[in-house]
């Protein structure tokens, strides 16, 4: 039976507020996976309202269309998105990340308690971690129940990678996010990491996993006849390897451009570096410092265009700087390669390794920052087309049956149901 059709009835009081400061038309993970969140549980009888902000990730500009205003409300796949104003600045100081989220910190508490009507279920996406005094506080006035959503442990994460050095700010984050994890009903997560680490640290506190996952039947390689490679150039027996996200500090994109130095011997292979982020000009310096003619770089791909793209491909290259920080890890680009039936080269240990390389055996590891590691991966898919075949066979099986969105969504709107059975008819403000 196709769960996506089973729809349980529950109370029509049943209202879900998710407060995020990142959600479509803005592209990337967080944005991806809430908003397929919330049209499947809207679909199985949970009303979903999104408080955000305005789009502006990656650029940090806002958005056309939606410059020059302090509120915008529209609706987006049926789910009502009330917006509001946010600081943007392109500078990568501290003092303007922090004015860029505690602006939205203000704005969304504003918006969210006279804007979003009655609700009695608030789920705060985390990071950033300072949005959950918003979310938290809308709780308050509105009643009901806390949902905190934990997609990265910050400050933890941010103090490991060197993005933040301040003592003082770091220990009042550590203090806000325990205060957070206290005050809430339901803790989420979306790693096993996560959780486990969550569960140690608050014994007591109801923590479930939100595993990351696919739309299976939109990245379906059977629906797709892609021209991309032809439209770019490409022969049809180049090795396409390409990395599509953002280009930040934590993947460590370096090993990719050092990897095709080693292999431009071999003039069939050819690296792809699509998107956007901070680490990009960089990237394409070193690229230029090498002499590389075998690295193609790329903006962002609209998720429209996503299935095509990926259709084109040999294989996906998912890396991550080696930091114990990142074994509890699952970078969301996994999940669309696999259904699409493209293997990965996985440079994370931990958690990623288990499930996709040791279960699931759907592609290869590499040693994450071991350049000479991540050329033998490339060189033996390219000596072995049939192992490409196998690979993908076995990605697109593994996460149609383990992270299909549908399920996900549905599993979770069971666990609101059970867990705040009692409580569906919260306050209203």
């Amino acid at each position: 039976m196709n769960r996506w059709l089973r729809v349980p009835q529950y109370p029509d009081s049943l209202r879900l507020l998710i407060v995020t400061q990142y959600y479509p038309p803005e592209v990337g993970a967080p944005q991806n996976r809430l908003h397929e969140l919330a049209v499947r549980m809207q679909h199985h009888g949970i009303k979903v309202t999104v408080l955000t902000a305005m789009p502006n990730y990656p650029s940090m500009k806002i958005h056309p269309g939606y410059q020059n205003k302090f509120y915008f409300k529209e609706i987006i796949d049926g789910i009502e998105v009330h917006r509001a104003w946010i600081f943007v600045s392109t500078s990568k100081s501290i003092f303007m990340r922090l004015l860029n989220y505690f602006s939205f910190v203000f704005t969304s508490m504003l918006i969210g308690l006279v804007r979003t009507g009655p609700q009695n279920v608030i789920m705060c996406e985390s990071p950033p971690l300072f949005l959950g005094m918003s979310a938290w506080l809308i709780k308050v006035v509105k009643g009901g129940r806390f949902v905190f959503n934990v997609s990265d442990l910050w400050p933890e994460s941010a103090e490991k990678l060197g993005l933040v050095t301040n003592k003082m700010l770091l220990d009042l984050s550590q203090e806000l996010e325990e205060f957070l994890y206290r005050s809430a009903d339901l803790i989420t997560g979306q790693t096993q990491g996560i959780v486990k680490n969550i569960s140690a640290r608050m014994p007591k506190a109801d923590v479930y996993w939100i595993p990351n996952g696919v739309d299976v039947s939109y990245y379906d390689i059977a629906k797709v006849k892609s021209t991309w490679r032809a439209d770019n150039g490409f022969a049809a027996d180049d090795l396409l390897l390409a990395y599509a996200g953002i280009i930040g500090h934590a993947q460590g994109l370096e090993i990719i451009i050092q990897c095709a130095a080693l292999v431009r011997s071999t003039p069939s292979i050819k690296f792809l570096m699509i998107g956007n982020g901070p680490e990009k000009e960089k990237l394409i310096a070193l690229n230029e410092a090498l002499g590389n003619t075998n690295v193609h770089f790329y903006d962002f791909v609209p998720k429209t265009a996503m299935p095509n793209m990926v259709a084109a491909i040999n294989a996906a290259v998912i890396p991550l700087r080696k930091l114990d920080l990142f074994k509890g890890a699952i970078p969301s680009k996994i999940f669309e390669n696999l259904a699409m039936q493209k293997p990965i080269l996985l440079g994370v240990e931990g958690e990623a390794y288990d499930l996709f390389i040791r279960d699931g055996e759907c592609g290869l590891a590499f040693e994450p920052e071991n350049v000479s590691d991540l050329a033998r991966c490339v060189m033996q898919l390219h000596d072995d087309s049939g192992l490409i075949r196998r690979l993908g066979e076995n990605g697109v099986k593994y996460v149609r049956n383990k992270f299909n969105r549908n399920d996900i969504a549905l599993n979770f709107t069971d666990k609101l149901k059970q867990s705040f059975q009692t409580s569906t008819t919260g306050g209203e403000a």
